[in-house]
């Protein structure tokens, strides 16, 4: 008996949200301006709220492809810090830099290291092959086992191995858009001799194409031994920025390897116990968290913005209903003398408001898709996705919009009096 009650109570909600519907769309119809402007604040909040989210997820999701290859456990040692520190300026400006020869003693003495290369940032430089040549190529200036800390993908040859990184050998790995301007194909660049620095290098391998991610890529770079730019520039350059990539075991307890790594770095440095570290520890998982912040504010930020316009878009939609209650109130003394109870009533608007504010949503969704696809065309590698749980957010926001704003049209609609209703709607 339970089951069929339920099963009718189903039929008679779904029979409302039909008939609610076709209100709806015959209100679009009938008066297609004013319901048009009354959507109007909907269509705009709903796109603002979902084009800032699918802004920022984009971005974020850009920024993460770009990390991809980094494990969060990634540690950067060096003379500064990635983010906010207590250490005045002018203090951590006299810090020494991170040593080849602190390097070359962590790599044997620390302990838990999955891979341990040592870095120089250089700038860019003009290559040339012959009669070609790229202007403002990105220098990768590494040891060899960074191959394995940032898990690059050879498309021909093979990448430096450790003696030619200690040796300073003059070997070259060339990024996919680089090979492209110099060379016919990838297997030709093989073997072939560059020039860099006024020097000849020898290609030995080749990246796989990786795309671009906010205006930087490996593509446009080059790789070489880091002792090669050690000879060239000197080995205490400070404007350089050298730093110590240190990639750790899978496994490792991460606080107790940074304090083993703190430990090695101040013996090595012979600091007593009363003094601080004069270097910084910077680790990936603290740059994905500052990401996360960061676009966590500006999701904030946008949907505040976006309010004010859903708030509009909420009276409009109160207003649109108001005035069917006014041009229905003969039908609802009619539904009502005929039986229908106030629930029945109450149901009818709210769902006819919640359709209204879902067809202004979905133009907005609609226009965030359009925008989508207009901003990837004129960005290129840059993808602006929009995603089907921010679809999913827009509708259900734009469906509370319409609950809200048909509650108090819906309310007056299910209280008036069947014999005045019928009476002032004749």
């Amino acid at each position: 008996m339970q089951k069929k009650t339920r099963f009718a109570a189903m039929i008679i909600y779904l029979r409302v949200l039909k008939e609610s519907f076709n209100f709806a769309i015959n209100a679009l119809r009938t008066n297609m301006l004013r319901t048009f402007l009354s959507l109007l604040g909907v269509t705009i909040g709903i796109f603002s709220i979902i084009a800032v989210l699918t802004a920022v997820d984009s971005l974020k999701n850009e920024i993460e492809d770009t990390i991809s290859g980094l494990d969060n456990s990634t540690i950067y040692l060096g003379h500064f810090s990635f983010g906010p520190t207590d250490v005045p300026r002018w203090k951590w400006e006299q810090f020494p830099t991170a040593s080849y020869d602190e390097y070359q003693y962590l790599k044997k003495s620390l302990p838990g290291v999955e891979a341990i290369s040592y870095t120089l940032n250089v700038p860019q430089e003009t290559m040339k092959y012959e009669d070609k040549s790229v202007e403002n190529v990105n220098i990768g200036a590494v040891s060899d086992d960074y191959y394995n800390i940032e898990d690059l993908k050879i498309l021909e040859g093979r990448f430096y191995n450790e003696l030619e990184s200690n040796s300073g050998a003059q070997v070259v790995v060339l990024g996919y858009e680089i090979c492209n301007s110099l060379f016919n194909s990838p297997e030709q660049a093989l073997g072939k001799k560059v020039r860099l620095y006024g020097q000849k290098y020898t290609v030995i391998g080749v990246l796989k194409k990786e795309g671009f991610a906010l205006g930087d890529s490996k593509d446009e770079a080059v790789f070489l031994p880091v002792n090669v730019i050690r000879r060239l520039f000197g080995t205490n350059n400070k404007n350089l920025f050298p730093f110590i990539i240190i990639k750790p075991k899978k496994g490792v307890d991460n606080a107790e390897f940074i304090a083993m790594l703190k430990q090695k770095m101040r013996l090595k440095r012979g600091l007593k116990t009363d003094e601080i570290d004069n270097f910084f520890v910077n680790q990936l998982q603290g740059f994905t968290d500052a990401i996360n912040s960061i676009t966590g504010t500006m999701n904030w930020i946008g949907g505040i913005i976006s309010l004010f316009s859903l708030l509009v878009g909420g009276f409009g939609i109160a207003n649109i209903m108001f005035v069917s209650v006014k041009e229905r109130t003969s039908l609802i003394g009619i539904q009502k003398s005929l039986g229908a109870k106030r629930k029945f009533i109450l149901s009818q608007f709210l769902f006819e408001a919640m359709i209204l504010a879902v067809i202004g949503g979905a133009v907005g969704l609609i226009l965030v898709y359009l925008a989508s696809l207009i901003v990837s065309a004129f960005t290129g590698d840059f993808e602006f996705v929009l995603s089907p749980f921010n679809i999913l957010i827009g509708t259900v926001i734009a469906a509370a919009i319409g609950l809200i704003s048909g509650i108090l049209p819906a309310l007056k609609a299910s209280r008036l009096d069947p014999v005045e209703a019928i009476r002032t709607g004749m």
